[in-house]
């Protein structure tokens, strides 16, 4: 692979920074609020221990953002960009959650659009693990161009296998629905 699963992406709103260990404290501010995971694998993910696991496999996979909210400075939630596939071009973005407040705000489409933008300039094929009761997250996604490609069963990093949905988006598609990822 000769493109960083983990490099610093910015527009004029959002600022993606590689996820750092002293960033846990504050991540879990934001992830303590048991409404973010209501619809999410692992509905348990706001209680501490729980998250502490969920942010080692994140700080492990080499390819986990905290999410920061220029106008204010605050972190509004975390993604993660993985499983790069050489033989086809493609790779994954999902583990993404956001401070309820930013819901509805346009704030995931716009990380999603950067990450895309920056992501077809490498691959041709973008997935996308969505937990399979996550229906907010179905509709974000289908919104942005994705449609629903396969079921799997995902094992989380020390924690059960959970049922997700793949959604996918090609280079091609991404190119005729929007021009602007080109430099």
């Amino acid at each position: 692979m000769n493109f960083s699963i983990q490099p610093v992406l910015e527009n004029d709103f959002i600022l993606l920074l590689p996820l750092q260990a002293e960033d846990f404290e504050d991540l879990y501010a934001v992830a303590s609020d048991p409404n973010i995971w209501v619809q999410h694998p692992n509905k348990d993910r706001w209680r501490k221990e729980v998250f502490q696991v969920f942010f080692e496999g994140a700080m492990q996979s080499k390819g986990a953002f905290k999410i920061i909210d220029k106008t204010t400075g605050e972190i509004a939630g975390s993604t993660r960009i993985y499983d790069y596939n050489d033989s086809d071009r493609s790779i994954l973005i999902g583990y993404t959650f956001f401070a309820k407040r930013y819901w509805g705000t346009g704030l995931n489409h716009a990380v999603k659009k950067m990450m895309l933008d920056y992501l077809f300039q490498y691959v041709d094929q973008v997935h996308f693990h969505i937990g399979a009761e996550n229906l907010r997250s179905q509709i974000s996604i289908t919104r942005l161009g994705a449609r629903k490609t396969d079921e799997v069963e995902v094992a989380y990093y020390g924690e059960p296998v959970k049922r997700n949905f793949v959604y996918s988006i090609c280079k091609e598609e991404w190119d005729k629905r929007d021009g602007s990822h080109l430099l």
